[in-house]
């Protein structure tokens, strides 16, 4: 197996948790997964003339986030060009030698690489990835010799947090919770995030994840992935392998939003597996709200108990120090909640509504 310099020690820490780990379970063998369509919508009709149809695609936002969890969106706003500059650049980043990448302080001393609490293989990540805080991403101090990226990156980060709050604004309009709490009021650009993320080919075993399952901990996520493949997401109790569209983004709900929602939104469990031969390439943006925003289920009675966005991390790093794993939502369940889960469940779709949406100019 040949590594290249720009390779981190990936091999090196998995052949040592394979060596003495003794706790977890013992790796499934990989099979075929079902591949599945998400639900695609085109976001140009929130722009129509015909008011119907821009209820109609709000609507198809929601159902979708609610049924899913995850879905897909093209005529998003980001052109294709910017995508592939954005994409090259981000190639370009990963090839520096690992020393320099390790070391040299780039995009806010950001690089992380595999998993560093890992007790034992299931708990690996065969990956490498830079997670920049959006307030970094234009800071010249933060690109050394990469000076290329930061225009683009600018660029592309802020395409993507008006697309965010574009579908967040829908979203939270959808629960009928628009005036009590607006997304834009309590998400800024100190708790944002850039994540840009890289697979290497792993040859050596197809039980070894490129992303260990987890939801994520903010209101939504937008992925902008390659054609490699490899997302896999939990549907109807098992996974399912999503198929690359090159012309969409994914989108899909964060812990805060079902929980904000009363479980109307679903945070639905997802993984990256890794690939034999090819190298992978995504990029993601995190919509945080500020560190002291109060998440509050916006009916009653409520499923989760009222927190803040910081004790919120702060429990999932300290489940993942003591674990290895995050534990999340369930950490925040009031007594008794677990029949009002599936109430809500249930009900979900009935809380559906189809919001007024202006004509975009």
């Amino acid at each position: 197996m040949v590594h290249s310099d720009s390779d981190p020690p990936l091999l090196n820490h998995y052949g040592t948790l394979l060596c003495h780990s003794t706790q977890c379970d013992e790796p499934q063998t990989r099979v075929t997964m079902e591949e599945c369509q998400l639900p695609l919508i085109d976001l140009c009709d929130l722009g129509s003339d015909d008011e119907m149809v821009r209820r109609a695609c709000a609507a198809a936002i929601c159902k979708a986030s609610s049924e899913w969890g995850f879905f897909q969106v093209v005529n998003h706003g980001i052109s294709s060009q910017l995508v592939d500059k954005m994409r090259s650049e981000q190639v370009k980043l990963f090839r520096a030698p690992f020393e320099t990448k390790a070391t040299s302080g780039l995009l806010n001393n950001s690089y992380r690489w595999g998993s560093p609490r890992a007790t034992c293989p299931n708990q690996f990540s065969w990956s490498e990835a830079y997670h920049v805080p959006l307030t970094k991403v234009s800071d010249e101090a933060c690109y050394g010799d990469f000076k290329s990226l930061r225009e683009v990156m600018t660029c592309f980060a802020a395409a993507m947090s008006e697309l965010s709050r574009l579908l967040a604004g829908i979203l939270t309009e959808n629960l009928g919770h628009w005036k009590q709490a607006s997304i834009s009021n309590i998400c800024d650009e100190t708790t944002c995030f850039l994540r840009l993320n890289h697979y290497p080919a792993c040859p050596i075993s197809p039980e070894i994840f490129g992303l260990v399952p987890h939801t994520d901990s903010d209101f939504l996520t937008i992925l902008c992935q390659d054609q490699v493949g490899g997302l896999q997401l939990m549907k109807d109790s098992k996974w399912v392998t999503v198929k690359p569209n090159k012309d969409a983004l994914i989108v899909n709900i964060g812990d805060l939003f079902q929980a904000w929602s009363n479980d109307v939104y679903k945070s639905v469990e997802h993984k990256v597996v890794s690939n034999a031969t090819t190298d992978r390439y995504s990029i993601a943006y995190f919509l945080c709200p500020s560190y002291d925003s109060l998440i509050e289920s916006f009916v009653k009675p409520s499923i989760y108990r009222r927190f803040t966005f910081r004790e919120y991390r702060e429990q999932v790093q300290e489940d993942v120090r003591k674990t290895g794993y995050k534990v999340g939502l369930p950490r925040f369940l009031l007594e008794g909640s677990e029949d009002l889960t599936t109430t809500t469940t249930t009900e979900s779709n009935t809380r559906l509504y189809i919001p007024s949406i202006t004509a975009k100019s």
